[in-house]
Parts: structure tokens; sequence; C-alpha cells
């Protein structure tokens, strides 16, 4: 029977087969076929699960893959942006998809434009309150 880990500082490893069960967790559909995939029971895994240094390791797993993914989107939106004003465009598209296509791109236009007037407020606020600090040093 596999122990809990003991953090001894920082980075400190998972057995084997805890590693194994992350990517288990990551490559199948569900706790039962991931724990069956690794030979251990869907109750042993779920503890594992509610392991303090298990979780953080299969939360950092998670978001790197999670990243590769949106890597994956991001390579193919300017094929995406393409296709929707091409579909946009086609007189041969019905009007009821046309509609859909032009909203759908006004909607993500107006969404990048709060983004970006986001983006340039905060950007002025540390700019002033850079300032200010070393404003406040100068003293």
């Amino acid at each position: 029977m596999l122990r809990k880990p003991q953090i001894t500082g920082h980075g400190a490893k998972l057995p084997r087969k805890m590693e194994e069960a992350i990517v288990a967790l990551l490559s199948h559909r569900n706790i039962e076929d991931a724990a069956k995939a690794i030979g251990v029971t869907p109750k042993t895994l779920m503890r594992w699960m509610k392991d303090p240094v298990f979780d953080a390791d299969y939360r950092k797993a998670r978001r790197a893959a999670f990243a590769q993914a949106v890597a994956r989107l991001t390579q193919a939106s300017g094929a995406a942006a393409s296709m929707l004003v091409k579909m946009m465009l086609d007189p041969a598209t019905p009007p009821s998809v046309r509609a859909r296509v032009t909203d759908s791109v006004l909607a993500h236009c107006g969404k990048f434009m709060e983004i970006d007037d986001i983006e340039a407020r905060v950007s002025e606020i540390e700019r002033n309150l850079e300032a200010q600090k070393q404003q406040g040093e100068g003293r």
C-alpha cells in the first residue's frame, strides 16, 4: 500500500504510481477508468485526489494540458476568423446563418474592445501608482 507523500521541501516528488494516476486522470474520461488503467480502486484514487501534494501536482498538470489546448485554438483563430468573414459575405450562405455569424463577429469585437479599454485603464493606473511611489521615495 502506498503512503501519502510527505512534503519534505520545495519540489517533493510523488510516488511513481501517483504520477501514473495523474496521467491516467488526464487521459481517461472518468475516475473509474483512470483507476482501472493504473491498477488501483476508484476509492484509492479518490483518496489520493484529496491529498494536498497530489492535488497540487494534478492541478499543475491540468493547467499545462489546458494551456496546450488554448495554444492550439490560438493558432487556429486566424482561420476561424477568415471562415466567419467568408460565411458572412457569401450570398449563398443562408440568411439565418449569416445573421448568426454577423452577430458573433460583432460580439467578439465588442468583447475585445472592452478588454482593450480595461487594459489601457489598468496600465494608466499602474503608471500613476509607480509615479506616486517614486515621488514618495524622493522625499
